[in-house]
């Protein structure tokens, strides 16, 4: 271990520490299809042979086989699936039968796709480093003009993009793509165990019309899948592609550097303590990049590490213009930049070389997203050192007092609903307008397919011509559809003096974040909110340096629409099913930004907006509260507490991250009759997150309660009742009852 970070280790805030050491990899063979040409090649890049996991992941995908790579962050996945492609899209060469007329004019194409742009340019980079001269790469995405479209469509044998590029541009102008598709010979889905949640439904939707199409067109791609460690990766993979089920290749042979992670407690705060570390490492020569869970976290954090360290730091998230982003990460990759504070738009992402050092601002939600941050140090072979700060919130609180749940458990299942009915739906009217559907097409969007398509005909988007489905209007169906929490069309944020587009924001987001009053950070500027013109897709603001921050508030609402299923525990009985959520921004408070006092609560005038999706809840008898003897309020501000402990703690045992998830509680709801507890998906239709809370529930209550009663706090605080997300600024909530309510209500 590097000296330069026995001030780190030392540290008192240092609770757990973990030191894993340096293991050899284990070399495979060249499968013998690979040319002689591309293996001189490779060694002149420094790779003698393949690890084992590289050359039989290589050897099914270029025999046809549909298979998943589960291995590390720097295990050379990219090799993997890059041996095939080369081979056929480089070389003409491919390992399956093809249909005579093809064989007479073989044109094979392969298709990337990754979940975000700077992972999709960076591979195009390592594929270009690799692949033949004169091999033709094109990397194209929302941010690309026409001439590299036109390139990709027309003259690339591969085409490196994203999800949302396929669904909204390639998918309806598949006429104008058709050389592209009709050689398709296979398609990467790269990071595949993110396309989880309502996301994940999507891009299985997305996935599963593109490979309808190639069909269309003649071709059979085979699928490959690249993906962090998970457990489930066979059925996980087939879920997401539209199959049974996949091969996988899970055994990791590559070797792996000395690596020492470190639980540390702050002992100022999260951002406060990841910012004097971030600045201190690199001032010591570590290159060092820090996970903040927000935009807003990012920005403070590499403000104040510059006060250390200087200029050699810097923030990166999403709502940066292209330019900002290429330039950042052009700047880590040479090392010129030495230090980046950043959302998790940078987890997956670019081969940052020489990268020491991580730091993770509180636990990211999953263990794979831990794993997936945590990879980006010591890729070159050197030492790593990872950092895990504490936030103040239950999940933090019980893992960092359970260190062993983050050091030594497995990885979460990948979770994946693509039958959510609000999903699929829209993406059977996208495919009929690209091809008519028919009965047939039950191939690629499953069994409840007829069930979706009649309701879609008595709706009047499909229309039945002698069993075949037509879509009806004269606009896209794809521009109904939302692929990721974000709106099709981001809503610019633009500095009304000068005209700047400083930054964008999810449509879905707006209410919270770009308000009138709200004060909006974007790479150490701060501007604030002047008006917000929802019909033009605009949000004006003016530069300001104010002293204080803003923070939304919120009422929701929350109604049951459907019991699907119950069973007692201890004296309440647990509930799964689905439910109606009405939710409303009504203001929002100026935060001091050093004390974060309260300093005045400003009204504002917001839509309402509803949402349909799934929870679990739970109730409290009427004779418990009688014997308790507490009135209205008492069992309200317990139950919200109990609320925001459950909330926090969720993700320790579902895989989601808790702004995935939210809550409801009530001292008398009408549809139950009783004291309720709702915990929620956050997402339209579900995303299988209340469905696993409800299978785990006697874990995650009994979790929630010695949170309760093991936080040292004595009037409750962020690490076990106060809730960031609180939509009434955690106003009316009671540890000490809530302790005593959870306490009643469980078995002994």
């Amino acid at each position: 271990m590097s000296s330069n970070w026995s001030w780190v280790l030392e540290s008192q805030e240092v609770c757990a520490v973990d030191d894993r050491p340096a293991l050899p990899g284990r070399h495979g063979a060249w499968p013998d299809w690979v040319s002689e040409a591309t293996i001189s090649r490779l060694r002149d890049c420094g790779i003698e042979s393949p690890w084992r996991h590289q050359a039989d992941f290589a050897d099914l995908a270029y025999r046809g086989h549909h298979v998943a790579l589960t291995s590390a962050t720097g295990s050379g996945k990219s090799l993997a699936y890059l041996l095939p492609i080369i081979a056929a899209t480089g070389e003409g060469r491919v390992g399956v039968p093809l249909p005579a007329a093809r064989l007479r004019r073989p044109t094979h194409t392969a298709l990337y796709l990754a979940p975000t742009k700077a992972l999709a340019h960076d591979q195009a980079r390592a594929a270009a480093a690799l692949g033949p001269q004169g091999w033709r790469i094109g990397a194209v995405d929302g941010d690309s003009d026409e001439a590299d479209r036109r390139f990709a469509r027309d003259h690339a044998a591969f085409v490196l993009t994203n999800p949302d590029m396929v669904h909204y541009s390639i998918l309806p102008g598949h006429q104008r793509w058709s050389r592209l598709l009709g050689g398709l010979r296979y398609i990467v889905v790269d990071e595949a165990h993110r396309y989880q949640g309502v996301f994940g439904a999507h891009v299985a939707q997305v996935l599963r019309r593109l490979r309808r199409i190639a069909a269309h067109y003649g071709a059979t791609p085979t699928v490959l899948l690249a993906s962090g460690t998970a457990p489930n990766a066979a059925e996980f993979g087939g879920r997401l592609i539209g199959e049974d089920s996949v091969e996988a290749v899970t055994e990791d042979a590559a070797p792996k550097p000395r690596r020492t992670v470190a639980l540390w407690k702050p002992s100022v705060s999260l951002n406060q303590d990841t910012a004097n570390l971030l600045g201190r490492l690199v001032d010591d020569g570590s290159q060092t990049i820090a996970f903040v869970a927000s935009r807003v976290g990012a920005e403070l954090v590499a403000l104040d590490a510059q006060e250390i360290a200087g200029g050699a730091i810097a923030s990166y998230r999403a709502g940066y213009l292209a330019a900002e982003r290429r330039e950042l990460e052009h700047d880590l990759q040479t090392g010129q930049l030495r230090g980046v504070a950043t959302t998790n738009a940078l987890e997956l992402g670019i081969d940052v070389a020489g990268m020491d050092a991580v730091l993770i601002a509180g636990y990211p939600g999953k263990l794979s997203a831990l794993w997936q941050q945590a990879g980006r140090a010591g890729r070159r072979g050197s030492d790593a050192l990872v950092v895990l700060l504490a936030r103040e919130n239950p999940l933090d609180g019980f893992l960092f007092d359970h260190p062993e749940a983050i050091l030594s458990a497995p990885v979460e299942h990948a979770v994946l609903y693509p039958e959510n009915p609000h999903v699929i739906g829209p993406h059977l009217a996208a495919a009929a307008q690209e091809l008519p559907l028919t009965h047939a097409d039950a191939r690629w969007f499953g069994p409840t397919m007829p069930t979706v398509v009649e309701a879609l005909c008595a709706q009047g988007v499909l229309r039945d011509r002698g069993g075949r489905y037509f879509w009806t209007r004269p606009d896209r169906a794809v521009d109904y559809i939302t692929l990721r929490s974000a709106g099709a069309k981001p809503i610019d944020i633009i500095e009304r003096e000068t005209g700047r587009v400083v930054g964008t924001v999810d449509e879905a987001m707006a209410d919270s974040v770009v308000h009138e009053g709200a004060v909006y950070l974007h790479q150490g500027e701060s501007f604030i909110v002047e008006e917000l013109i929802r019909e033009e897709k605009q949000a004006m603001v003016r530069a300001a340096r104010p002293k204080y921050y803003t923070q939304p508030q919120s009422t929701f609402d929350i109604e049951v629409l459907r019991d699907l299923e119950s069973r007692p525990l201890g004296e309440t009985t647990v509930h799964r099913g689905d439910v109606r959520l009405t939710t409303q921004v009504h203001g929002y408070l100026r935060r001091d930004e050093l004390t974060h006092e309260v300093w005045d609560h400003t009204p504002l005038t917001m839509p309402s907006r509803t949402l349909n999706t799934q929870a679990v809840w739970w109730t409290v008898p009427a004779e418990m509260i009688r014997r308790l003897g507490w009135g209205a309020l008492q069992v309200g501000a317990a139950a919200h507490a109990m609320e925001h402990t459950a909330i926090g703690l969720l993700p320790a045992f579902a895989p989601c991250d808790r702004w995935d998830i939210g809550g409801v509680s009530t001292a008398l709801h009408p549809d139950t009759g009783l004291a309720t507890i709702f915990v929620h998906d956050g997402l339209p239709g579900g995303a299988g997150f209340a469905h696993r809370a409800y299978e785990v529930v006697e874990q995650w209550l009994f979790a929630t309660l010695e949170r309760l009663q093991r936080c040292p706090c004595d009037d409750g605080c962020p690490a076990c009742v106060v809730s960031p997300k609180c939509g009434n600024a955690n106003q009316v909530l009671s540890k000490a009852d809530a302790r005593i309510l959870l306490g009643e209500l469980l078995p002994d």
